[in-house]
């Protein structure tokens, strides 16, 4: 028969393992089960592989800004646990600060920081690749878990099996539906940093193209956010720091229709400034044909694009162009016009925002308020930020503080 353990802990991921680490360190007995037969599958994926672990925001006041109205509630958590005490856990990987505070493992490898992660589990029991069917309650508290191979049955418990991005590392929503049943209220689970389709086929041709240090200004009748810094050309639209950023305001507007994206190429000069500017190109470049007179203004693979898009014949001569058509040139420029129709799903999302009603949490200790020995941690509650690490951080500090009160 399966021992009866301190803490059971379901998921995992960055907030499990934490959660497990801290609650172990504090010399309770714990299980860590997982539906996966390698934990941290997400975590393999952040920072394209490179592992983004936190961000060197250490103003906390500053650092709750990047999770929205909802950052409050990590005042404590981050008090206890912050990107300082983050950076001190997995100080063997060398890590370094790059642009925006992000921060690393000198390795530029996710699978180091898993490493790391797995040594400090070990005095963990881990159940990997077996499936969590039921939550059993009893009375206001949760009397055993039931297996796909076995029941489990433990003092205290902890849900943190993410939210429902990337549902092929395993993220699929299970952690909502027990929630749910045991009694807790759930906002509406959402795709968050995720990419935008367009309308417009062109950003196609331009896949894999990046553009750093351009302004976005989406518009529906009247401007709804100003992006700036970069971007990225797919298959099926835009992405990129930037899109993934303004993706949860843009959401909201889409339920309406489309909406317009204007794209200032370069958003460093004013009207008047790149006027001059083109002139002077236009002036080196005379005896060639437009689309070949562009390249020291633009990456050669977006010039066929713009060309097409300002409606001058590629193929006329440079001394031919007129006052109006380099007007259209220096406004397109400023204003290159994209069209989106809709955000792409959990496929592409790199979080998810929603989850358990924070109101039914205590912040201070991550314990529910509605039944007697369950905790949460992680992407599982309503909580998400921007990129930059901070999805990260949320989860090691919640993951912290719950271990640390089991």
């Amino acid at each position: 028969m399966e021992p009866k353990y301190n803490v059971a802990i379901i998921g995992a991921g960055p907030a499990g393992m934490m959660a497990a680490i801290q609650a172990s360190r504090n010399n309770k007995s714990v299980v860590l089960i997982d539906t996966n037969r390698i934990p941290g599958q997400k975590l393999l994926i952040t920072g394209k592989g490179r592992c983004n672990i936190t961000n060197a925001e250490f103003d906390k006041h500053k650092l709750v800004e990047n999770y929205g109205k909802n950052g409050k509630f990590l005042y404590h958590a981050f008090s206890e646990f912050g990107p300082q005490e983050v950076m001190d856990f997995f100080s063997e990987l060398n890590l370094k600060i790059e642009r925006g505070n992000r921060v690393f493992p000198k390795s530029d490898d996710a699978r180091y920081v898993l490493k790391s992660l797995n040594k400090k589990l070990k005095n963990v029991k881990t159940i990997y690749g077996i499936e969590v069917l039921k939550v059993i309650k009893k009375d206001n508290k949760i009397e055993k878990l039931v297996l796909s191979d076995r029941e489990l049955r433990a003092d205290k418990y902890i849900i943190c099996t993410g939210g429902k991005s990337y549902p092929q590392t395993g993220s699929t929503g299970d952690g909502y539906n027990w929630a749910e049943k045991l009694g807790h209220s759930i906002v509406e689970p959402m795709p968050a940093l995720v990419p935008m389709k367009t309308v417009e086929d062109w950003p196609r041709e331009l896949q894999g193209l990046s553009l750093k240090n351009i302004q976005i200004t989406f518009k529906q009748d009247k401007i709804i956010e100003k992006v700036f810094g970069e971007c990225l050309f797919t298959h099926f639209g835009i992405s990129g720091p930037i899109i993934l950023t303004a993706s949860e305001k843009i959401s909201k507007f889409l339920k309406k229709g489309h909406v317009k994206a204007f794209i200032d190429l370069k958003p460093g000069l004013d009207v008047t400034t790149l006027d001059k500017r083109v002139q002077r190109d236009l002036k080196r470049y005379s005896n060639k044909s437009f689309i070949n007179s562009l390249d020291e203004l633009f990456p050669k693979k977006i010039i066929p694009v713009l060309v097409r898009l300002s409606g001058i014949d590629p193929q006329k001569k440079v001394n031919l162009i007129t006052k109006d058509e380099r007007k259209i040139i220096v406004f397109l420029i400023k204003n290159v016009e994209i069209t989106i129709n809709e955000l792409m799903g959990f496929d592409w999302a790199i979080i998810t925002q929603g989850g358990v009603d924070l109101k039914e949490i205590d912040p201070n200790t991550m314990k529910s308020r509605i039944i007697d020995n369950l905790y949460f941690a992680g992407e599982v509650i309503d909580i998400n930020g921007v990129t930059g690490g901070f999805n990260l951080q949320a989860c090691w500090s919640t993951g912290f503080i719950a271990g640390n009160n089991v």
